[in-house]
């Protein structure tokens, strides 16, 4: 089974956040007081890599629906445009109202 695109991003962006915060509990929890400073150190480095790797993901997909509306913007004005100019050509051109004669109405 093929993902798309989007799908795919937010598969990513979703292991991204897991790993994090998986990260995060152990960190907290069962690794509290275990670590060295060098591990303590690249421990909590990785979970930042993993944190800044979800952050890109999101501006990335961010970007791509950005890009997918503004298509879809343009493809609807577009159509809309394009349908005014059929209306156009099919009703015709309305006459029109012819002017009135005499004087202007009085109003009491």
């Amino acid at each position: 089974m093929a993902l798309d695109a989007t799908a795919r991003r937010r598969v990513v962006g979703a292991l991204f956040v897991a790993g994090a915060l998986a990260m995060l509990i152990a960190g907290q929890t069962v690794l509290s007081g275990r670590l060295g400073p060098w591990a303590f150190m690249l421990y909590w480095l990785a979970c930042l890599a993993l944190t800044g790797g979800a952050i890109v993901v999101a501006f990335r997909d961010l970007r791509a629906i950005q890009r997918r509306n503004l298509e879809e913007q343009r493809r609807l004005f577009q159509a809309t445009l394009e349908q005014v100019a059929n209306d156009a050509r099919t009703k015709g051109r309305q006459p029109a109202p012819a002017p009135r004669s005499g004087p202007p109405a009085q109003g009491h």
